[in-house]
């Protein structure tokens, strides 16, 4: 009988947790929106344009590259 009540009284605190953290999350105010920062080019010179990368070359290899499943030479044999 006394570890019924124990049980019942000890698995209320994480509910009773799981309640205060939620309320918490609730009653809270997002922080105010930062203002975005942007470069602003100074005067007469001319505006700065993104690089452009070169594409990559296709990977060499792989479960259907056919030089995987060539059998390595065999030692001569003595």
């Amino acid at each position: 009988m006394v570890e019924i009540i124990f049980l019942m009284l000890v698995l209320k605190l994480p509910i009773l947790y799981l309640v205060g953290v939620i309320y918490w999350a609730v009653k809270a105010e997002p922080p105010p929106p930062e203002p975005a920062v942007l470069p602003v080019p100074a005067e007469g010179e001319p505006p700065v344009a993104p690089r452009r990368h070169k594409p990559r070359r296709p990977r060499r290899g792989g479960p259907h590259d056919r030089s995987a499943h060539r059998r390595p030479a065999r030692a001569p044999q003595r």
